[in-house]
């Protein structure tokens, strides 16, 4: 059984907060999400996640050392981002799934956000659709007018979520932007953060510098990937956390 140890370097009150999931995912909507919350919030780093089964490799940010998996969190905004540099390999979508789930619920947080992608054209229209694991949440979203996603299928991280989340009771939203998946998508995630937005009444996000600078931002994290690759390529075949 894989083992994910969280480690705590700040003490925090986020009793009632708003989790955002930002482990990647298709078109890498999460990960843009996530560091576009941490960078305009100012979030400070509250934790890391790490396992044995994780690539061992540590990111150099300012000259500073830090985990590929991390937690950042603000107290007053009341908001709480998990952050990571690589994207799991099936065998540690649960356990990593299950961590976040646990952790939220020790830490009396109030929900789970999880975007995640629909495949489109390039040519569409981006709308973002919305399924949630409990009546709570469920009549929340329709107050905030968010397009139900009725019918389909939500895998990974997200997937694991919406099922814990109904069978514990814990309110989850899997925020859905239709989005290209075979690249970073910073439009997509504009349009999920305009949604969390609505959902987190403790924060206020201005996104149009992420849609103004959503081409350098697509290009900027397509080229960190590109750098990471060899390093996450020897710990698992066939390319397995691309």
């Amino acid at each position: 059984m894989v083992e994910i140890l969280i480690h705590k370097f700040k003490d925090m009150d986020l009793k009632g907060a708003t989790v955002v999931n930002g482990f990647p995912s298709l078109g890498l909507v999460s990960t843009i999400t996530a560091n576009y919350l941490i960078g305009t919030i100012n979030l400070d780093q509250i934790g890391a996640l790490d396992s044995e089964a994780f690539p061992p490799v540590s990111m150099i940010y300012a000259a500073k050392p830090k985990f590929p998996a991390r937690i950042y969190a603000d107290e007053n905004a009341k908001i709480v981002v998990f952050l990571s540099e690589f994207t799991p390999i099936p065998q540690l979508v649960r356990p990593i799934a299950r961590a976040i789930l646990d952790w939220t619920k020790k830490n009396k947080c109030a929900r789970i956000v999880a975007p995640e992608v629909i495949s489109i054209s390039e040519a569409s229209k981006i709308h973002v659709f919305g399924v949630a694991s409990t009546d709570r949440a469920r009549e929340e979203m329709k107050k905030l007018h968010i397009r139900p996603f009725t019918q389909g299928m939500v895998s990974g991280i997200t997937g694991v979520f919406l099922n814990e989340g109904r069978r514990q009771n814990i309110d989850v939203y899997a925020l859905l932007a239709q989005a290209r998946p075979e690249i970073p998508d910073a439009r997509a995630a504009a349009k999920i953060i305009e949604v969390i937005d609505k959902l987190v009444p403790t924060i206020e996000i201005e996104v149009e510098p992420l849609y103004a600078e959503a081409e350098r931002i697509e290009a900027y994290v397509k080229k960190l990937r590109e750098q990471a690759k060899p390093a996450f390529e020897p710990s698992t075949p066939e390319n397995m956390y691309q």
